[in-house]
């Protein structure tokens, strides 16, 4: 498997790191671009290991850091700053030899989708560019606040979504997101974790192992990338 390499990315005054890590084998021709969520850096095992899975697979897959991690700070920036950050690592990553022609997915884990999915909604070239969405435990609301859903962008979206949503996820259950990306036009598939947590992983004690139930997830992304991206009408 090829080894991850890493990618210095300006943002204006500022630069961030991506990690970038080449599918394996018979490459799929689709670049995922994954988002950390709020409160862990790209190199949190999560994400290790949905990049590390997904590249297996033949994705060419790409994380980083936003600013405010990049920086160790623990306060997300402002949904701006997260959104100037992300354009600028998408065209670094786009430019690259040997992914340039890719078609493009973006995507990411909690706070890191939910920005993804605003790169999606705005009336612009990259929203246009874009071939789909993939949502790794959605923040529908805060826990505990079911009555103040973020969903006003998600109308706009016009790119097929995948929403990969743990059961116990007290952000929102597939239940919950369902009828609010319904709004969606294009095709919206959510993919309930069983008894899956924010984290998409089953109780340690009762729930299958972990890396079972990761690894299929990876399947699941894959085949839908996989379809998506080799679909006519995108």
């Amino acid at each position: 498997m090829p080894v991850p390499s890493a990618l210095i990315v300006p943002v204006g005054d500022y630069q961030t790191t991506a990690t970038l890590y080449e599918g394996a084998g018979l490459r799929l021709g689709a670049t995922l671009l994954l988002a950390h969520g709020a409160g862990a850096p790209q190199t949190h095992p999560f994400m290790v290991r949905f990049a590390e899975g997904l590249s297996a697979r033949g994705l060419d897959v790409a994380t980083f850091n936003f600013l405010y991690t990049e920086s160790k700070r623990r306060l997300p920036d402002p949904a701006a700053r997260l959104e100037r950050c992300y354009r600028a690592v998408v065209e670094a990553v786009a430019a690259r030899d040997g992914w340039a022609e890719n078609r493009l997915f973006l995507g990411g884990k909690s706070m890191g989708g939910r920005i993804a999915s605003h790169l999606a909604a705005a009336s612009d070239g990259l929203a246009a560019r874009m071939n789909g969405l993939v949502l790794l435990g959605y923040p529908l609301h805060p826990p505990g606040k079911p009555d103040t859903p973020r969903v006003a962008h998600l109308a706009r979206i016009r790119i097929p979504v995948l929403i990969v949503q743990g059961e116990r996820d007290p952000f929102g259950s597939p239940l919950e997101l369902a009828p609010h990306f319904g709004a969606i036009p294009g095709r919206v598939t959510v993919h309930a974790v069983a008894n899956g947590d924010h984290s998409l992983a089953p109780p340690k004690r009762t729930g299958p192992p972990v890396d079972g139930v990761y690894a299929g997830l990876h399947d699941v992304i894959a085949t839908w990338v996989t379809t998506c991206a080799s679909s006519a009408d995108i």
